[in-house]
């Protein structure tokens, strides 16, 4: 055993509760753990059953160092890197700085980021299990991100759509959008040959199966999807529409105000994810890891 196990496994135990939130589709607030400090096996797992039954995890008040996120985030599985390179935090390229801080000219992070419904990296031939993301610098006002449960949205399909997308296939592109993303006037970086390399579209299930839970999602976002494989393109569009206004209904969100030194877990998995944006003077910074997933089934 080596020792960083061994480390963990003596850890004292953490005594935190977790609270669903009152109201909401989804979400749990986990209140008295302190990420700073070893966490051992048996904390970790009723974290992981959390985040199994409630895809929002809301850790308050987290004074943790990128090493501290890092290893935390990796106990879920390895990291995946942010194809923009310029955007990762000095040192420590697992991190990925979301911002709409400019300096000199130049954004600190993607100051963007989210401004459509996605879940993040579906892009990917193994999108993301879930992103951890830590409130550095908040603004007065504004910043909210929203949350949809995308098995909630399966199970609510009108029977005529859920036929429609039986054992349907879709595309996913980073590209797809990348052109009507622009902040403050400042257009995203042109991709290199390389980093186009990295992003090759890819082909997953319109419908999921979670492969820890087994329950069945929605798997098309308006971020990345650009269309259902073999089906008429017209009809593809007409399909993809009907999804997206069916996938963030009222009743399937929760919406996260954030405080200062909160780190948000989410299962991409399950749910889908909005930034709802802030004015551009309020200063907005936010650190975020991505744990690798599986092979959408």
């Amino acid at each position: 055993m080596s020792v960083a196990s061994l480390t963990v496994a003596a850890a004292e135990p953490q005594r935190f509760d977790i609270l669903p939130f009152a109201g909401a589709a989804l979400g749990a607030e986990i209140v008295g753990l302190d990420l700073a400090r070893p966490l051992n096996g048996a904390d970790f797992a009723r974290i992981h059953r959390a985040h199994l039954d409630h895809h929002v995890l809301v850790f308050r008040d987290q004074r943790i160092t990128p090493e501290q996120q890092i290893a935390f985030s990796r106990r879920f599985g390895p990291l995946q890197i942010h194809v923009l390179k310029q955007f990762l935090l000095e040192n420590h390229p697992e991190i990925f700085i979301i911002s709409n801080i400019v300096e000199n000219g130049r954004p600190v992070g993607l100051g963007d980021a989210g401004k459509f419904w996605h879940s993040d990296l579906s892009y990917k031939e193994l999108p993301s299990l879930g992103s951890m993301l830590l409130a550095q610098e908040l603004p007065e006002e504004g910043g909210d991100t929203l949350f949809a449960s995308q098995q909630l949205a399966y199970e609510t399909l009108p029977e005529t759509l859920r036929q429609a997308i039986e054992g349907k296939r879709a595309a996913h592109s980073y590209t797809a959008r990348y052109a009507d993303e622009v902040f403050q006037g400042i257009q995203r970086p042109q991709l290199t040959a390389a980093q186009l390399a990295e992003v090759k579209a890819v082909v997953h299930p319109v419908v999921r199966t979670h492969p820890e839970t087994g329950r069945k999602g929605v798997f098309v976002n308006e971020n990345f999807t650009t269309h259902i494989l073999d089906i008429p393109a017209d009809e593809s569009r007409q399909i993809l529409a009907e999804l997206f206004a069916h996938s963030a209904r009222p009743e399937f969100i929760y919406r996260h105000r954030w405080q200062p030194h909160d780190l948000v877990f989410w299962d991409n998995r399950a749910v889908i994810h909005l930034a709802t944006g802030c004015p551009n003077h309020l200063r907005r910074r936010m650190h975020r890891t991505t744990i690798q997933g599986d092979a959408p089934f």
